[in-house]
């Protein structure tokens, strides 16, 4: 449907626009059983893996997932990222809260390659700051983004702008809090006077 979309509105798939997942894994991985219960079937971790690999290949403008598997399953994350990381932005969510302790596990153990900043999650500046500079320092790339309940205010625009992040998360363009931020990119790239720059979409 995505690429039907595209299409029909002029664009030309993996070209012009790309395409960026959210699967939230968590919400249907089974503590207990070790398995995720995805569309009517049970799946390993292995079986995930292979359904992520065989999509990709099929639709090749999906360039990034966000939380492929569940913040408790990090030998899934891990494997995913040994098998699709080279290709693909692998965004690590729920698996990381944006704190840098357990993102710096994480950075050890090799899981994904990117990293979701949401301010409100860890609860200051400062500590969003760090974890990007860690993200930084490690060759992360990072995307800021709002929470669930999100307000009318536009601080991320400016926060992901200043931190040069490249990325933000912040939804379609279908509800005030929403349009608000993306109102705010056309005021900052005013007042920028072309010194901005749009990120194109690299595979990682």
């Amino acid at each position: 449907m995505l690429y039907r979309a595209i299409k029909e509105a002029g664009y030309v798939s993996g070209e012009e626009i790309a395409i960026a997942l959210d699967p939230a894994s968590s919400e249907f991985y089974n503590e207990e059983t070790k398995k995720y219960h995805f569309e009517g079937e049970e799946m390993t971790s292995e079986e995930l893996l292979t359904y992520y690999q065989d999509l990709v290949k099929k639709y090749p403008a999906i360039i990034s997932i966000e939380d492929g598997f569940s913040e408790h399953d990090w030998e899934g994350f891990k494997k995913m990222t040994e098998a699709m990381g080279e290709d693909i932005q692998l965004v690590g969510d729920d698996i990381f809260v944006t704190n840098p302790a357990i993102f710096a596990e994480g950075i050890d153990k090799k899981i994904a390659n990117s990293i979701l900043i949401k301010l409100n999650q860890i609860g200051t500046v400062s500590e969003s700051i760090e974890t990007i500079k860690l993200a930084r320092a490690n060759g992360y790339s990072t995307m800021i983004s709002h929470r669930s309940g999100e307000t009318g205010d536009t601080f991320i625009a400016d926060f992901a702008v200043s931190m040069n992040a490249g990325q933000i998360k912040t939804g379609s363009m279908a509800r005030s809090e929403r349009v608000e931020k993306y109102n705010q990119f056309l005021r900052i790239e005013e007042e920028l006077a072309g010194y901005a720059k749009l990120a194109r979409f690299p595979k990682v």
